[in-house]
C-alpha cells in the first residue's frame, strides 16, 4: 500500500492534491497548498498558457477554429473541454475570473450550432451539462441552462443528446453527463425544486438499470461499461457513474454489481489499467496509453471503493 501511495503522490499537482485529500485524509492546509499549485505548475499552468486573449482556447466553443470534421476523433482543445479540465483539476476559479473569462466569452464566443451565445448553452445535453458546471464554477449566469434540463428530460427519466433527431429513449452517456452538471449546480446553489427532482429521476434511470444493464434483457448494454478510460471525457463506464454517485453521496444496493466490476478490474499490484484514451487532438497528454497502469483511474477506483466500503 505504501508503494502504491508513493506512486500516486509522484504526480502532477492536479492529481496529487486529490490523493492527499481523498485517500490519505491529509489536513486541509496540506492538500489546499498542493491544489494551489495547479495554477502555476504542470497540467494546469500549461493549459492556462493556451488561453487566447479572447478568453477562448483554440478559437472555438466546442470545436477548435477551422475544424472540418476530417481528422480522427473529437478534438479536445477548444474552450468547453479546456474549462472542464481546469475545473476538474481543481483550479481556483479566481484565476480565470481575474482574466475576465466569463465576460470575454459572453462577448465573443458563440456555439458552432447556430451561433448561439456561449453562456446560454445550445441543444446538446452533454455540452449544456459541461457549460452549466463551468458556468456555476466561474460565477456566470447559467440558470437558464439548469432549467433547460428540466424541460428536456425524457419520459424514461434520462436524457439523450439525439433528442433533436427525434430520439425518445435515454442514453447512459447523455444521462450521466447531464446528472454531473445538475449535481455541480445543486451543490453550489441548492438548485430548484424542479432541478432537484429532475436529478433524482435521472439517478433512478441509472440505478434501476444497475448502472450497466438493459431493462428489457437484464444484460449489459455494451462492453464499454467495463472499459475504464482516462480522461473520462463524455464516455460512460461503471467507474465514471460510480464516481458521480460518490460525489452525490448516494449509496444504493443496486450499485453492488457495478462496484464488483470495478473491484475485479484491480490488478495484483493494486492499480487499474488504462483501456485507451479517447482519440482526438489534445494540447498534451495527461495519462498513459492503453494497457498501462493509470494513476487517474487508480485514484478514481480507490476512492470509490473506499467510499462504498466505509
Amino acid at each position: 500500500m505504501r508503494e502504491l501511495t508513493e506512486w500516486l503522490l509522484d504526480s502532477d499537482p492536479a492529481l496529487r492534491w486529490q490523493v492527499q485529500r481523498d485517500l490519505l485524509h491529509a489536513p486541509r492546509e496540506v492538500w489546499q497548498e498542493t491544489r494551489a499549485l495547479v495554477a502555476t505548475e504542470g497540467f494546469g499552468a500549461r493549459l492556462l498558457d493556451e488561453q487566447g486573449a479572447d478568453g477562448m482556447w483554440a478559437g472555438g466553443a466546442f470545436f477548435p477554429k477551422g475544424f472540418d470534421g476530417k481528422e480522427e476523433g473529437q478534438p479536445w482543445t477548444a474552450t468547453t473541454w479546456s474549462l472542464s479540465s481546469l475545473r476538474e483539476w481543481g483550479l481556483d476559479p479566481k484565476v480565470l475570473t481575474d482574466r475576465r473569462t466569463v465576460e470575454l466569452l459572453e462577448a465573443g464566443c458563440r456555439w458552432e450550432y447556430e451561433g448561439l451565445p456561449y453562456w446560454g448553452g445550445e441543444v446538446d445535453c452533454c455540452i449544456n451539462s459541461w457549460t452549466l458546471a463551468n458556468g456555476v464554477w466561474l460565477g456566470a449566469d447559467v440558470e437558464g441552462i439548469a432549467g433547460w434540463f428540466v424541460e428536456h428530460q425524457l419520459e424514461d427519466g434520462g436524457w439523450n443528446c439525439e433528442w433533436v433527431e427525434g430520439s425518445t429513449r435515454s442514453s447512459f452517456h447523455s444521462t450521466l453527463n447531464s446528472l454531473k452538471g445538475l449535481l455541480v449546480h445543486e451543490q453550489a446553489t441548492g438548485g430548484t425544486k424542479e432541478t432537484r427532482a429532475a436529478r433524482r429521476r435521472g439517478d433512478e434511470y441509472l440505478l434501476e438499470r444497475h448502472l450497466f444493464k438493459r431493462l428489457s434483457t437484464n444484460k449489459p448494454v455494451g462492453e464499454w461499461v467495463g472499459e475504464f478510460r482516462s480522461p473520462f471525457r463524455w464516455g460512460y463506464s461503471v467507474l465514471n457513474a460510480a464516481e458521480y454517485f460518490r460525489q452525490a453521496g448516494t449509496r444504493d444496493p443496486r450499485m453492488a454489481e457495478a462496484i464488483a466490476m470495478i473491484r475485479d478490474a484491480r490488478q495484483s499490484d493494486g492499480t487499474w489499467l488504462q483501456a485507451g484514451r479517447h482519440p482526438g487532438r489534445v494540447w498534451f497528454e495527461i495519462d498513459v496509453g492503453a494497457g498501462e497502469p493509470s494513476k487517474w483511474l487508480t485514484l478514481s477506483a480507490m476512492r470509490v471503493l473506499k467510499w462504498w466500503d466505509s
